[in-house]
This record gives C-alpha cells, structure tokens and sequence, in this order.
C-alpha cells in the first residue's frame, strides 16, 4: 500500500519512494532491519516484528512525528541536503528557519511545534541506529534561542467546571430518536472526561471491556472502575491505572447513569441495528428522575472483543463500529462550547481534564486527593491549577494589610 495523503503527493518522486512505508508509524521503523530480518527468517516474522514497533509509540505521536519527518526531507530536498543522516547544522538551520517563518503576520511555528520536530528527527535516526544530530550542541543552543526569543504565555484551554458542564449538557440534542443517540452518547462523554480527567486519547480508547462496575464500599453505591491501557504518563501499561467514577448527586450528572443509558443504546444496536436503536428511544420516557444506575451491573458488550465505547454518530442516528478519535472528542467539546455561548476556540480535549483539577481546588481538595485521580505524577502540574483557582491561597500578598 502507498502513502495516498496529501502531504505526501506534493513530495517529489525521490521521497516518496524512499518513505514508501505501509502505515503512518512507520518512519520509526528501520526497514532495512526488516529487510534482514525477512533474509533470516520470513516475511511474517518480519510484518510481526514491524507491527510491534510500531506500537512503540501512541498513534498521535506517530501521526505528528511522520509529518514532521517528511516537512524535514522536503527541506532537505529543496536545499540540496541529505536526511539521513542528517548533519546537526542542517538541523540546526531547519529549525532556526522554521522559528522565523510567518503567517498573516505572525509566528507560523510555536517554540513547542519546533520542538517536537527535533524529537521526531531525533526518533527516526535512532530507529535506523543512528546517532541523534539533535543531542548536539549547535541544535540545544539553536532551541535554546528559539525559546529565549519567542517567550509568550502557554495557550491553555478553558477549563470546564461544574456551572460549565451543565452549561454544555443542556445543550445537547432533544431526547428520542435520532437526536437521543448522540445526547446519550455525549452526556457520558462529558461526564467521564470531567469526572475522570481524562485525556482525550484516553477517552476514545476506551472500550467495553476496560470498565467494571462495582459498589462504594460505604454506601453500596454503585461505582465505574475504568481500566486504562496505555497513557500519556504509562506508555507501556506497566502500571495498569485505573480512574474511579462515582454516582452523582444528581441524575444528570451522574456519570454511571450516563454510561448505562449509553450502554443500553449500543446494545439494541448490537441487537437489532438503527430500528431497534429507533424503538428504545422513541419508547423511552421523555425524562427521568430517578438514577438508572440502581441494580446496573454492567455490559454484555464486554465480551472480550474489545467493542469502543465512545464512537461516531451521524445525524441519521446511526453508530458506528469504530471509535472516535482524540480529535473528534476536541470538536465535540467545541460544538457545545459554541452552543452554551461560549468561545469554541477557547475549549477542547484538554477542558475536561483541565476543569476537573480546577473545580476539585475550588472545591478545596488536596493537591495529593486531585493528582491521585488525574495520575499527574508532578505536583507543579497541579499546582498551576490550583493557583488558577485560587489565587490568593497560601499568598502572602493577603499578609501586606493593604
């Protein structure tokens, strides 16, 4: 299979041919290794080999790091150079050029986009057994540069607290079919990217099987358990986290309500396709006061076989096999920021996550008690949430008597 996107029908035929790799993670994979692993063994060895390679890294790293490898060889192409390897000055030019270039008037590259194309560079040397250029001292001190001249505040999204999320959950579609599929399927999205602090990869990941349901030990409330696989800060899985989402106080948001009504919608699907999905939702009450989590014991999706929980809806109402992707979630999250009033470009992903820390320190948590279930392994990370929420807390500008 050849690489039909559009970055890469505007390379020249000499790149393309020597990025001829089957899928977007394969630029991390030396193929000339696999070459000799196929002249020692065979080819399925070899597709087995490369297939857990290129699971060393998550799909978004891969996608970002392959664009910016082939940014990288266009530039080398045009100014005669040569990518691999690559010498540390042309490196060094590379991204001293792209930190001067404009558009409309402004910086066209952040100093963190720069960044991650020397951390891309650097992974696809070192997956062909190549020395780093970018550990030189010509490329340091050029991001270095970089950084010391483009200084500007991080650009954070908006954070989405508690009167926010009830902001964006009333504005999702009219109860019954086929505006109820995707109203169910958004309310548990919202509610479990808040209650969880979920990152929006770690969201779309989720499938049936990584969700247990189990009781509060105190008050026999019933209780999600998500099992998360690989994450930001457990790439590898080793430490098998896990996010705890209670009931709620109430029934709309209540995240464990939200994901059995949601449940039940995937499961006429599985059952009966579009007309079964039709027949629960234009049956069902139009509200409901009482939790449907009472006596919820789980999914019969959760099967093994490893069916998302999260996936796409169109405006017919119809679902999906596969998952949404991490950047669905972001433009989902926009869409009701847009609907509730408020700026889309100000929200995404990251506003779930964010929100959660923010209004647990509103709501006086400890930072111990918020990086427990955010798994932030950095307390600094906390503590600039914190001292968005609370600004004055433990300041001695509030000691001066003025």
């Amino acid at each position: 299979m050849t690489d039909t996107s559009p970055t890469a029908e505007t390379l020249p035929a000499e790149v393309r041919t020597r990025l001829h790799q089957t899928n977007p993670g394969s630029v991390l994979v030396d193929t000339a290794a696999l070459d000799t692993v196929r002249q020692r063994f065979d080819d399925q060895q070899a597709s087995t080999l490369a297939r857990y390679l290129s699971s060393a890294q998550s799909p978004n790293t891969l996608r970002a790091y392959r664009a910016d490898w082939l940014t990288f060889c266009r530039w080398c192409l045009a100014e005669g150079r040569q990518s691999l390897p690559a010498d540390p000055v042309d490196v060094a030019v590379f991204l001293a050029a792209g930190a001067h270039a404009e558009r409309d008037g402004v910086w066209a590259l952040s100093p963190a986009t720069l960044e991650r194309r020397a951390a891309a560079i650097a992974a696809v040397h070192g997956a062909h057994g190549l020395a780093a250029p970018t550990r030189s001292d010509v490329v340091r001190m050029t991001l270095r540069g970089i950084r010391r001249q483009r200084r500007s505040q991080p650009s954070r999204k908006r954070p989405v607290v508690v009167d926010t999320l009830e902001a964006l959950l009333d504005c999702r579609p009219a109860p019954g079919f086929p505006g109820g599929v995707t109203r169910r399927r958004d309310a548990w999205l919202l509610l479990a990217g808040f209650a969880g602090a979920l990152r929006r990869s770690e969201l779309a990941g989720v499938t049936c099987d990584d969700i247990t349901v189990g009781a509060e030990p105190a008050t026999g409330d019933p209780l999600l358990v998500l099992h998360l696989a690989a994450t930001k800060t457990d790439p590898q899985a080793r430490r098998g986290q896990q996010v705890a989402l209670p009931r709620g106080r109430q029934v709309r948001t209540c995240p464990v309500c939200a994901y059995a009504a949601w449940v039940e919608v995937l499961e006429a699907h599985h059952d009966g396709g579009s007309t079964a999905v039709r027949t629960l939702l234009d049956t069902e009450a139009r509200t409901r006061s009482q939790h449907r989590c009472v006596g919820f014991s789980g999914t019969r999706l959760a099967d093994g076989s490893g069916q998302p929980v999260l996936r796409g809806v169109n405006r017919h109402g119809h679902i999906a096999d596969r998952a949404l992707t991490g950047r669905s979630i972001a433009r989902i999250v926009q869409r009701y920021a847009a609907s509730a009033g408020e700026d889309p470009a100000q929200f995404g992903g990251h506003s779930l996550r964010a929100g959660f820390a923010t209004q647990a320190a509103l709501s006086g948590a400890a930072d111990r008690e918020i990086m427990r279930q955010g798994r932030w392994s950095n307390a600094r990370t906390v503590h600039d949430y914190i001292r968005t929420a609370h600004p004055l807390d433990d300041n001695a500008v509030t000691r001066l008597g003025l």
